[in-house]
């Protein structure tokens, strides 16, 4: 039987070693209440200590000590499974300076293995991740000298290649709902996302652990069967937190639940508050001209019904073109967590979505990812080499992780790389029908080999997949033979501006054709 308790007498259940997974999604649907008990008593008694942390999602808003960030204090964790670190700045220094072992797996592989988990299987077979530095033959996903287990093994099945991911231990599970009723039944009325919640509260249970949940509010009556996303069953504790926000930007959108249906009007008005309140608190960064031409070139790929998924960042930009060409009510979003339809919200509340037509579990999403269903997918590249490798999962000593980035990308029927020919502080102008270079960025985007391989150029070309790569000042499309030039900017020197600032050289079409002059001004 559940009890209803404070967060501190929750973070009293967590005992010294325990493997423990915390639900959500960047800041939304994530118990940020019991993550402040779990430091607080860390700090005043030292204890739990050397906990595992198990995550598929990313955790937290960028922000040092927010979020499961809080949890990044020395002794308390010993041990990091996750699936995107970017959020979590003090978990970051900890993987970089060897104080914590720290593994990185694709996002949809770790919600697999919560499956696995609940119900006692050895782990998931899958080829999701060949061919990156996840693949035992190229890391195995360790992100540190002291990371030294074997988290996925290669496997040959019926002449085929496959990794097979081992099922880690889960016996902590701490989630949020927004009610609960008399049996500790779990609605989530209010929440834009459901995420892991249910499977980790079956793996914590298969493992005879414990299961914490953060809800609004109780309720005297009993839930809607249909409604109930976790069981009273597998509830041990309750913690009431009446002040909890649905996103770190909104206290409550009824359009991200499903309680209303927006007006597409009023969407981009709550969008430009969101970037506002970001820009304010200087997480958000300005858009330029360079990623609006990006973002128009790579709009020009989608077609009506399309089922996509956008990624972080100058990705963004394809959703502002789209509504530019009067397309945007034609395509079909989906965000990883687990929604599909809708327009998915930025910043801090990103990872929800005004007027989404289903919102569930983030390992069904991931089904739908892995068995092929996404049309296309809009991804940023941190770097590129000239295999058509990409990575966007470290950088120097910086470990970001690769989050849903695998299973997107290797599964997606066709897959579009939007990001600056060079970066940091890139300034262009479009003139009389010429693109021109004001000022070069500063950071190199292309590199004659990845420092870690995200992406495989050659497992995508071996499957015939189809992947562009979009720049302002030239398009470049994977060919067996690497990177192939097939379309540059007016007015942009094929020599001065791309060859010879690559460290490669890459294939030149015979057809080099000059970007649609629609990518340069407004419709």
């Amino acid at each position: 039987m559940f009890k209803v308790m404070t967060g501190k007498q929750a973070a009293e259940l967590i005992n010294d070693g325990d493997s423990v997974s915390i639900n959500g999604f960047g800041s939304v649907s994530h118990p940020d209440e019991i993550d402040k008990a779990i430091e607080e008593r860390f700090l005043d008694t030292g204890k739990p200590r050397d906990l595992t942390m198990i995550f598929a999602s990313g955790q937290g808003h960028n922000k040092k000590g927010a979020y499961a960030d809080r949890l990044g204090q020395e002794g308390l964790v010993k041990k990091v499974i996750g699936g995107h670190f970017a959020l979590m700045p003090q978990i970051r220094e900890m993987i970089a300076r060897n104080k914590i072992q720290a593994y990185n797996l694709p996002q949809g592989v770790i919600c697999h293995l919560f499956r696995a988990c609940a119900s006692n299987k050895p782990g998931i077979l899958t080829k999701v991740g060949i061919h990156t530095f996840i693949d035992p033959r190229f890391g195995a996903g360790r992100l540190n000298e002291i990371s030294k287990e074997t988290w996925v093994e290669l496997m040959e099945l019926n002449g085929e290649e496959y990794l097979y991911y081992k099922t880690p231990r889960v016996n902590v599970a701490i989630v949020r709902g927004t009610t609960a009723d008399p049996s500790g039944n779990i609605t989530a009325e209010k929440e834009s996302l459901i995420v892991d919640a249910l499977h980790i509260c079956q793996a914590a249970k298969a493992n005879n652990g414990k299961v914490i949940v953060q809800v609004e509010r109780l309720s005297t009556n009993p839930a809607n069967p249909r409604q109930v996303i976790v069981p009273g069953v597998l509830v041990d504790a309750v913690v009431l937190a009446p002040d909890q926000k649905q996103t770190i930007s909104e206290i409550y959108n009824p359009a991200y639940s499903g309680e209303i249906r927006m007006p597409h009007e009023q969407i981009n008005r709550v969008i430009d508050e969101i970037r506002e309140i970001d820009r304010r608190a200087g997480v958000a960064k300005e858009r330029s001209y360079a990623s609006m031409i990006i973002g128009r070139r790579a709009a020009q790929e989608l077609r009506p019904g399309n089922v996509i998924n956008l990624g972080v960042g100058l990705p963004e930009m394809v959703s502002i073109a789209a509504q530019e060409r009067g397309t945007i009510n034609d395509l079909i979003f989906t965000i990883e967590p687990g929604v599909i339809g809708g327009v998915p919200s930025v910043g801090g509340s990103f990872g929800a979505s005004f007027n989404p037509d289903i919102i569930y579990s983030q390992a069904s999403q991931f089904d739908f990812y892995d068995g092929g269903g996404l049309d296309i997918a809009y991804m940023g590249a941190m770097e590129v080499d000239q295999k058509g490798n990409v990575n966007v999962s470290r950088l120097g000593d910086k470990v970001i992780g690769v989050g849903g980035f695998v299973n997107i990308t290797q599964s997606a029927k066709k897959v579009v790389y939007c990001f600056p020919f060079m970066g940091g502080g890139l300034d262009v102008k479009f003139d009389n029908g010429s693109l021109t270079i004001v000022r070069e960025g500063r950071i190199e985007k292309f590199s004659k080999e990845v420092q870690q391989i995200s992406f495989s150029g050659n497992y995508a070309t071996k499957n015939q997949q189809p992947v562009l790569y979009v720049t302002e000042r030239c398009v470049f499309s994977l060919t067996i033979g690497g990177l192939a030039l097939i379309e540059i900017a007016p007015g942009i020197d094929l020599h001065r501006d791309i060859l010879g600032k690559l460290p490669f050289q890459p294939i030149v079409s015979d057809q080099l054709k000059t970007m649609d002059m629609n990518c340069f001004t407004s419709p």
